[in-house]
């Protein structure tokens, strides 16, 4: 350690109070946090790139200091699901703070981790009140029984209206509407479900009646249409 001679020249005061740093609530417990080892929690966040193009959301479960589970959602450019490929083996094992001075590959996930870090160490976590937090495997639960991300995708004009492309419960196959043209329901396909369908050993076309659904009143319809092709 080196000191100026002006510092060396000054004569010594005690410190009094001890400051400690505020606790913050994690897992079921308040925390004076000092190192990277004392931090643990759950919690979700979003990054957006540079251009503004595409978005990441990110979620992780840390254990004292060391992200144990991560979960990277992403949609945008093409490239993105590539790189969460990348960031999805990178991130595992670090701590916050490494993960943090890591590069991620893109932009979005490197913002992402960056407003999860605040909220980590903030103790704005969705397990903070939680005892003992969230067991490792809490991020799939997100994803629901066919392991895929939850996506709404709607297209709409002012000459034509609305479309409905994609739904929570999966690819919308047809749009109800009434004798006025508005939408009053529509259908679906779980392409995650067919998939599993098709994996057990039903053909393709058993598997794809067997994943639809509908919701709203769709028997009600004057018409149904196509949303990419009508």
């Amino acid at each position: 350690m080196i000191y100026t001679k002006e510092v060396q020249n000054m004569c010594p005061v005690a410190k009094g109070a001890k400051h400690d740093p505020a606790p913050i609530p994690e897992e079921g417990k308040w925390v004076h946090a000092k190192q990277i080892s004392d931090i643990s929690g759950f919690t979700h966040g979003i990054g957006w790139c540079a251009p503004q193009q595409g978005a990441c959301k990110l979620s992780l479960n840390v254990k004292e200091g060391v992200i144990e589970e991560a979960l990277v959602e992403t949609i945008g450019c093409s490239g993105m699901t590539h790189s969460a490929a990348m960031a999805a083996e990178i991130l595992q094992g670090k701590t916050i703070l490494e993960a943090l001075n890591t590069d991620l590959v893109c932009d979005a996930i490197n913002t992402a981790m960056r407003e999860l870090f605040l909220q980590i160490v903030y103790g704005r976590t969705q397990s903070a009140f939680s005892d003992d937090g969230l067991a490792i495997g809490a991020g799939l639960e997100d994803l629901g029984k066919g392991l895929r991300s939850q996506v709404g995708t709607m297209y709409a004009t002012k000459e034509k209206g609305v479309r409905y492309l994609e739904m929570a419960e999966g690819y919308v196959t047809g749009i109800a509407l009434d004798e006025n043209d508005e939408v009053i329901g529509y259908q679906f396909v779980s392409l995650g479900k067919m998939t599993d369908f098709i994996k057990k050993g039903d053909d393709p076309n058993t598997a794809w009646e067997k994943a639809k659904g509908q919701y709203g009143r769709v028997a009600d319809a004057a018409k149904i249409i196509d949303p990419r092709a009508e």
